[in-house]
């Protein structure tokens, strides 16, 4: 059997994104936090490391959520029903998003903490 092409695989992959934010509540809202962290960054003119900082913590957050949803879907289909082991295997996943959320939000206190420190200083609580 011939393995797809390229494009196909692409198109496979997309597929998958697209499934995913259709049908994960979590994933959607881990895009929306993304737009507004883009906004901000262009607002505040992000360095390219800063850049590179937030798109890094951003992605791995995603694709640990996708993983944990087609993970959770795999245990769902072989095992539906409930059991300790299957709980586990769940919780552990979606450990490993909570995990990569919250060093995403480390990431982005380190990165735009002074800023928006400097402009609720400026902007706000300076008469």
């Amino acid at each position: 059997m011939r393995s797809p092409s390229f494009w196909h695989s692409l198109g496979f992959a997309a597929s998958g994104i697209l499934y995913t934010l259709r049908t994960q509540r979590n994933a959607r809202i881990h895009v929306v936090i993304l737009a507004l962290v883009v906004l901000a960054g262009v607002t505040w003119r992000l360095t390219p490391v800063e850049w590179a900082s937030v798109f890094l913590v951003s992605g791995l957050v995603i694709a640990l959520e996708m993983m944990n949803s087609a993970l959770e879907g795999l245990i769902d289909l072989v095992h539906p029903d409930i059991h300790p082991r299957v709980k586990v295997i769940k919780d552990t996943a979606a450990g490993a998003v909570l995990i990569a959320a919250m060093t995403a939000v480390a990431v982005g206190i380190i990165v735009f903490g002074p800023r928006l420190w400097q402009f609720l200083q400026t902007a706000v609580l300076t008469p």
